[in-house]
C-alpha cells in the first residue's frame, strides 16, 4: 500500500473555501513547500469536505480500492454524500471496486499493516445474529487483508467519536512505531485498551499535555495531514499547539513539522487536516 510518507499530490473538496482560514493557510503553506493540489470535482457544497471519507485507498501508484460510503451517522443526511463514483471516474483512476461499507478516516496505513476501528465490523455486519457475525466477521477482515495486502490490526472506538476514525486515534510513525493519541488526558481507560492491544504489534509512542487542564479538542493534533516528509498539524489557537508542534516534530525527526492555523471551525465539526484531504502518490505534470 502507499504510505502518506509517499504522497505527493493532494486532493480537496472545494467546499473547504468555506473555512476561509483553513483554506488559505493550508494552500498558502502547500505552496511554499512546492507540495500540488487539485481540487475533486463536484464537491463545491460545504457538505462535501470530508474528502477523507469518501475517496478510494491507494493501494499501487495506479490501482485504488473503491469503497461504499453509507455511514449510519449520516442516515437522514444523505446529502453530505457526493457523487464519489462520478468524482472517481471523473479523475480517470484505475479502481478495484467493492461492497465493503466504510470510511477512509477509519485506514491507517502502517506499512504492511492495517490499523482500523471496530466500527468496521459493526457498519457491515449490523444486520446479523452473533453466530453468523462471527463467521462473516473473519470473512471480511479476509477481505480487506486480500485487498490491501496487509494485516489488519483492529482497535476499539473512541466512545466520544461517533464516526469511528481511526486516523484520531493513532498515526505511524515509520518502521515498527506508531503515535498515540493522548488519551491518558482524554480517557485513561482507552488509553490502557489501546497500549495493550497495539503493543503486540508496533512500538507505541504517546502525545501527553502536562498542562493542568488540556482542551477537550487536543485530539485533532494526530489528525494531520502527512505529504512526504511535510506533516501539516491543525493550529487551534490555545496553548496546547505548541507542546503539540514540539512533540511530533520529536517523534518525526526527518520531518518538516508545520502548524496551519485557523482549523478550529472545523475541529469542532468533528475533523481536521487528515480528513479534509485526500493525499496520493503519482506522476507529477512536468513543468512548463
Amino acid at each position: 500500500m502507499i504510505q502518506d510518507y509517499q504522497t505527493n499530490m493532494v486532493y480537496l473538496a472545494e467546499g473547504l473555501r468555506y473555512y476561509k482560514p483553513v483554506y488559505t493557510n493550508l494552500l498558502r503553506a502547500l505552496e511554499k513547500e512546492s507540495i500540488p493540489y487539485r481540487f475533486l470535482p463536484g464537491t463545491q457544497s460545504k457538505k462535501h469536505i470530508w474528502a477523507r471519507d469518501y475517496m478510494p485507498i491507494q493501494l499501487e501508484k495506479d490501482k485504488f480500492m473503491v469503497h461504499e460510503y453509507s455511514p449510519d451517522y449520516l442516515v437522514g443526511f444523505e446529502d453530505y454524500i457526493p457523487n464519489y463514483e462520478a468524482i472517481v471516474k471523473d479523475l480517470n483512476l484505475n479502481c478495484i471496486v467493492t461492497d465493503i461499507d466504510m470510511d477512509g478516516g477509519n485506514v491507517v496505513k502502517c506499512g504492511k499493516k492495517v490499523i482500523m476501528t471496530n466500527k468496521i465490523i459493526r457498519g457491515n455486519l449490523l444486520p446479523y445474529v452473533e453466530d453468523i457475525k462471527d463467521r462473516l466477521k473473519r470473512r471480511l477482515i479476509n477481505s480487506l487483508e486480500d485487498y490491501m495486502k496487509a494485516e489488519i490490526i483492529l482497535i476499539p472506538q473512541d466512545r466520544y467519536d461517533e464516526y469511528g476514525h481511526a486516523d484520531g486515534m493513532v498515526r505511524y510513525i515509520g518502521a515498527n512505531d506508531v503515535l498515540m493519541n493522548c488519551y491518558e488526558n482524554l480517557d485513561p481507560n482507552l488509553h490502557d485498551q489501546l497500549k495493550d492491544i497495539l503493543s503486540r504489534h508496533f512500538h507505541v509512542e504517546t502525545l501527553h499535555f502536562k498542562i493542568p487542564r488540556c482542551s477537550k479538542y487536543v485530539w485533532a493534533y494526530i489528525n494531520f495531514l502527512q505529504v512526504g516528509r511535510c506533516i501539516f498539524v491543525p493550529g487551534l489557537g490555545i496553548e496546547e499547539d505548541k507542546l503539540a508542534i514540539e512533540q511530533i516534530q520529536s517523534f518525526y525527526p526527518n520531518h518538516k513539522v508545520i502548524l496551519i492555523d485557523g482549523c478550529m471551525d472545523l475541529v469542532r465539526e468533528g475533523g481536521a487536516l487528515n480528513c479534509i484531504s485526500w493525499n496520493i502518490l503519482t506522476d507529477l505534470p512536468k513543468e512548463e
